[in-house]
Protein backbone atom coordinates (compact mmCIF):
# COMPACT_ATOMS: atom_id res chain seq x y z
CA UNK A 1 0.00 0.00 0.00
CA UNK A 2 2.75 2.62 0.80
CA UNK A 3 4.77 2.12 -2.68
CA UNK A 4 1.12 2.23 -4.21
CA UNK A 5 0.94 5.85 -2.64
CA UNK A 6 4.27 6.61 -3.26
CA UNK A 7 4.12 5.76 -7.11
CA UNK A 8 0.17 8.06 -6.74
CA UNK A 9 1.93 11.23 -5.29
CA UNK A 10 5.47 11.08 -8.03
CA UNK A 11 2.48 10.43 -10.58
CA UNK A 12 0.65 13.52 -9.32
CA UNK A 13 3.91 15.55 -9.01
CA UNK A 14 5.00 14.57 -12.59
CA UNK A 15 1.51 16.10 -14.36
CA UNK A 16 1.94 19.70 -11.65
CA UNK A 17 5.21 19.98 -13.01
CA UNK A 18 4.21 19.63 -16.88
CA UNK A 19 1.08 21.71 -16.68
CA UNK A 20 3.44 24.92 -15.01
CA UNK A 21 6.07 24.80 -17.70
CA UNK A 22 5.76 28.00 -19.52
CA UNK A 23 5.30 27.64 -23.15
CA UNK A 24 7.47 29.04 -25.60
CA UNK A 25 6.68 32.57 -26.90
CA UNK A 26 5.64 32.85 -30.55
CA UNK A 27 4.85 30.39 -33.49
CA UNK A 28 2.84 27.25 -33.05
CA UNK A 29 4.49 26.52 -30.08
CA UNK A 30 1.65 28.41 -27.73
CA UNK A 31 -1.71 28.34 -27.11
CA UNK A 32 -4.73 30.69 -26.99
CA UNK A 33 -6.82 33.16 -28.77
CA UNK A 34 -6.40 35.70 -31.03
CA UNK A 35 -9.07 38.38 -31.04
CA UNK A 36 -9.07 40.38 -34.28
CA UNK A 37 -11.71 43.59 -35.14
CA UNK A 38 -11.24 44.77 -39.09
CA UNK A 39 -13.31 46.25 -41.52
CA UNK A 40 -16.21 45.11 -43.24
CA UNK A 41 -14.48 44.36 -46.26
CA UNK A 42 -11.80 42.59 -45.08
CA UNK A 43 -14.29 39.80 -44.31
CA UNK A 44 -13.98 37.24 -46.50
CA UNK A 45 -10.24 37.30 -46.98
CA UNK A 46 -9.58 37.57 -43.37
CA UNK A 47 -12.06 34.41 -42.59
CA UNK A 48 -9.50 32.47 -45.02
CA UNK A 49 -6.21 34.18 -43.96
CA UNK A 50 -7.31 32.75 -40.06
CA UNK A 51 -7.81 29.29 -41.11
CA UNK A 52 -4.18 29.87 -42.59
CA UNK A 53 -2.33 31.28 -39.79
CA UNK A 54 -4.17 28.52 -37.28
CA UNK A 55 -2.77 25.59 -39.37
CA UNK A 56 0.54 27.51 -39.46
CA UNK A 57 0.35 27.71 -35.46
CA UNK A 58 -0.95 24.58 -33.82
CA UNK A 59 -2.52 26.02 -30.76
CA UNK A 60 -3.47 29.53 -31.57
CA UNK A 61 -7.20 30.52 -32.84
CA UNK A 62 -8.11 33.56 -33.95
CA UNK A 63 -11.79 34.62 -33.59
CA UNK A 64 -13.07 37.68 -35.76
CA UNK A 65 -15.28 40.83 -35.22
CA UNK A 66 -15.97 42.50 -38.89
CA UNK A 67 -17.78 46.18 -38.98
CA UNK A 68 -17.33 49.51 -40.11
CA UNK A 69 -14.00 50.96 -39.14
CA UNK A 70 -15.24 53.62 -37.11
CA UNK A 71 -17.93 51.96 -34.81
CA UNK A 72 -14.51 49.34 -34.24
CA UNK A 73 -12.55 52.29 -33.17
CA UNK A 74 -14.85 53.45 -30.80
CA UNK A 75 -15.54 49.86 -29.47
CA UNK A 76 -11.75 49.34 -28.75
CA UNK A 77 -11.36 53.21 -27.02
CA UNK A 78 -13.88 52.43 -25.07
CA UNK A 79 -11.45 49.38 -23.28
CA UNK A 80 -13.20 46.32 -25.51
CA UNK A 81 -10.57 43.51 -24.88
CA UNK A 82 -8.96 42.60 -28.74
CA UNK A 83 -5.51 41.53 -30.09
CA UNK A 84 -5.43 43.51 -33.01
CA UNK A 85 -7.35 46.00 -35.19
CA UNK A 86 -7.46 46.24 -38.93
CA UNK A 87 -8.93 49.18 -40.38
CA UNK A 88 -10.23 50.43 -43.77
CA UNK A 89 -8.46 53.86 -43.42
CA UNK A 90 -5.47 55.41 -41.55
CA UNK A 91 -7.75 58.33 -40.06
CA UNK A 92 -10.01 55.66 -38.44
CA UNK A 93 -6.74 53.89 -36.90
CA UNK A 94 -5.59 57.60 -36.31
CA UNK A 95 -8.58 57.39 -33.28
CA UNK A 96 -6.86 54.10 -31.72
CA UNK A 97 -3.20 55.32 -31.61
CA UNK A 98 -4.09 58.82 -30.13
CA UNK A 99 -6.16 56.59 -27.52
CA UNK A 100 -3.00 55.13 -26.41
CA UNK A 101 -4.66 52.13 -27.08
CA UNK A 102 -2.56 50.95 -30.19
CA UNK A 103 1.40 49.26 -29.47
CA UNK A 104 3.61 50.58 -32.32
CA UNK A 105 3.50 51.68 -35.44
CA UNK A 106 0.49 50.88 -37.85
CA UNK A 107 1.49 49.23 -40.73
CA UNK A 108 -0.36 49.46 -43.98
CA UNK A 109 -0.71 45.91 -45.91
CA UNK A 110 -3.38 46.75 -48.73
CA UNK A 111 -5.28 49.33 -50.56
CA UNK A 112 -8.54 49.42 -51.79
CA UNK A 113 -10.43 51.18 -54.49
CA UNK A 114 -14.08 52.15 -54.84
CA UNK A 115 -16.52 50.64 -57.56
CA UNK A 116 -20.13 51.25 -57.94
CA UNK A 117 -21.89 47.99 -57.74
CA UNK A 118 -24.79 47.47 -59.97
CA UNK A 119 -27.73 44.13 -59.80
CA UNK A 120 -26.35 41.40 -62.37
CA UNK A 121 -26.33 42.53 -65.74
CA UNK A 122 -26.62 46.58 -65.13
CA UNK A 123 -30.39 46.66 -65.88
CA UNK A 124 -30.22 50.19 -65.16
CA UNK A 125 -27.25 50.83 -67.74
CA UNK A 126 -25.17 52.60 -65.10
CA UNK A 127 -21.69 53.58 -66.42
CA UNK A 128 -20.38 56.42 -64.88
CA UNK A 129 -20.65 58.58 -61.61
CA UNK A 130 -22.92 61.16 -63.14
CA UNK A 131 -25.51 58.31 -64.06
CA UNK A 132 -26.26 57.57 -60.28
CA UNK A 133 -27.47 61.56 -60.14
CA UNK A 134 -30.02 60.37 -62.83
CA UNK A 135 -34.02 60.32 -62.07
CA UNK A 136 -34.93 57.34 -60.84
CA UNK A 137 -31.82 56.11 -59.90
CA UNK A 138 -32.00 54.80 -56.03
CA UNK A 139 -28.51 54.54 -54.53
CA UNK A 140 -26.84 53.56 -51.18
CA UNK A 141 -24.00 55.06 -49.88
CA UNK A 142 -22.02 54.56 -46.69
CA UNK A 143 -22.43 56.71 -43.85
CA UNK A 144 -19.10 59.53 -44.16
CA UNK A 145 -17.53 58.60 -40.89
CA UNK A 146 -17.09 55.21 -42.06
CA UNK A 147 -14.05 55.08 -44.75
CA UNK A 148 -15.97 53.58 -47.68
CA UNK A 149 -18.12 56.94 -47.06
CA UNK A 150 -15.43 59.16 -46.54
CA UNK A 151 -13.73 57.86 -49.70
CA UNK A 152 -17.24 58.92 -52.02
CA UNK A 153 -16.50 62.06 -50.97
CA UNK A 154 -13.21 62.24 -51.19
CA UNK A 155 -13.91 60.96 -54.67
CA UNK A 156 -16.37 63.68 -55.16
CA UNK A 157 -19.62 61.97 -55.32
CA UNK A 158 -22.49 64.22 -54.94
CA UNK A 159 -25.90 62.50 -54.78
CA UNK A 160 -28.72 61.67 -52.56
CA UNK A 161 -28.73 58.24 -51.39
CA UNK A 162 -31.97 56.60 -50.31
CA UNK A 163 -30.05 55.39 -47.40
CA UNK A 164 -26.97 55.74 -45.65
CA UNK A 165 -25.27 52.39 -44.64
CA UNK A 166 -22.49 52.00 -41.07
CA UNK A 167 -20.31 49.42 -43.13
CA UNK A 168 -19.74 48.35 -46.67
CA UNK A 169 -21.23 44.94 -46.35
CA UNK A 170 -24.55 46.92 -45.91
CA UNK A 171 -24.43 48.92 -48.51
CA UNK A 172 -23.52 46.15 -50.62
CA UNK A 173 -26.43 43.95 -49.32
CA UNK A 174 -29.12 46.78 -50.65
CA UNK A 175 -28.03 45.78 -53.99
CA UNK A 176 -27.78 42.14 -53.70
CA UNK A 177 -31.56 42.58 -52.47
CA UNK A 178 -32.86 45.14 -55.63
CA UNK A 179 -33.51 47.39 -52.89
CA UNK A 180 -30.91 49.73 -54.86
CA UNK A 181 -30.08 50.28 -58.32
CA UNK A 182 -26.33 50.76 -57.25
CA UNK A 183 -24.01 51.39 -54.31
CA UNK A 184 -20.37 52.30 -54.11
CA UNK A 185 -18.31 49.94 -52.31
CA UNK A 186 -15.09 48.43 -52.59
CA UNK A 187 -13.63 46.38 -55.46
CA UNK A 188 -12.79 43.85 -52.94
CA UNK A 189 -16.74 43.61 -52.01
CA UNK A 190 -17.94 43.20 -55.49
CA UNK A 191 -15.63 40.85 -56.72
CA UNK A 192 -16.91 38.89 -53.80
CA UNK A 193 -20.03 38.70 -54.46
CA UNK A 194 -19.85 38.67 -57.92
CA UNK A 195 -22.45 35.92 -58.39
CA UNK A 196 -25.17 39.06 -57.27
CA UNK A 197 -23.38 42.14 -58.97
CA UNK A 198 -21.52 43.50 -61.22
CA UNK A 199 -18.54 46.14 -60.30
CA UNK A 200 -18.41 49.62 -62.78
CA UNK A 201 -15.04 51.38 -62.47
CA UNK A 202 -15.07 54.84 -62.59
CA UNK A 203 -12.13 57.13 -62.67
CA UNK A 204 -13.01 59.13 -59.96
CA UNK A 205 -12.44 56.65 -57.47
CA UNK A 206 -8.95 56.67 -58.17
CA UNK A 207 -8.28 59.67 -55.94
CA UNK A 208 -9.74 58.29 -53.53
CA UNK A 209 -8.15 54.89 -52.99
CA UNK A 210 -7.98 53.37 -48.83
CA UNK A 211 -5.02 52.44 -47.13
CA UNK A 212 -5.77 49.44 -44.61
CA UNK A 213 -3.61 49.84 -41.66
CA UNK A 214 -2.70 46.84 -38.99
CA UNK A 215 -1.53 47.04 -35.30
CA UNK A 216 -1.30 45.23 -32.49
CA UNK A 217 -3.32 46.60 -29.72
CA UNK A 218 -1.68 47.70 -26.07
CA UNK A 219 -3.51 46.05 -23.51
CA UNK A 220 -3.94 42.86 -25.73
CA UNK A 221 -4.57 39.52 -23.77
CA UNK A 222 -2.89 37.46 -26.39
CA UNK A 223 0.14 39.80 -27.21
CA UNK A 224 2.29 37.10 -28.36
CA UNK A 225 -0.55 35.95 -30.72
CA UNK A 226 -1.33 39.60 -31.85
CA UNK A 227 2.57 40.34 -32.64
CA UNK A 228 1.99 37.07 -34.65
CA UNK A 229 -0.94 37.42 -36.54
CA UNK A 230 0.21 41.25 -37.62
CA UNK A 231 3.36 39.72 -39.03
CA UNK A 232 1.26 36.56 -40.97
CA UNK A 233 -0.69 39.47 -42.65
CA UNK A 234 2.18 40.77 -44.16
CA UNK A 235 3.16 37.21 -45.06
CA UNK A 236 3.49 35.90 -48.93
CA UNK A 237 0.54 33.36 -48.36
CA UNK A 238 -1.78 36.22 -46.80
CA UNK A 239 -0.08 38.87 -49.47
CA UNK A 240 -1.80 36.28 -52.17
CA UNK A 241 -5.32 35.74 -50.56
CA UNK A 242 -5.60 39.45 -50.43
CA UNK A 243 -4.30 40.05 -54.07
CA UNK A 244 -6.74 37.44 -55.19
CA UNK A 245 -9.44 39.06 -53.32
CA UNK A 246 -8.70 42.18 -55.15
CA UNK A 247 -6.56 44.54 -52.86
CA UNK A 248 -3.56 46.35 -54.22
CA UNK A 249 -0.30 46.21 -52.75
CA UNK A 250 0.45 49.44 -50.50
Amino acid sequence: MRARILVAVGLVAAIAACGSETPPAGGGSQGGTVTVLAAASLTESFTQIGKDFEAANPGLKVTFSFGGSSGLATQITSGAPADVFAAASPATMKTVVEAGDATGTPVIFVRNQLVIAVPKGNPKGITSLDALSEPGVKVALCAEQVPCGAAAKKAGVKVTPVTLEQDVKAALAKVRLGEVDAALVYRTDAKAASADVDGVEFPESAGAINDYPIVALKDAPSPAGAAAFVAYVQSAPARQVLTDAGFEKP
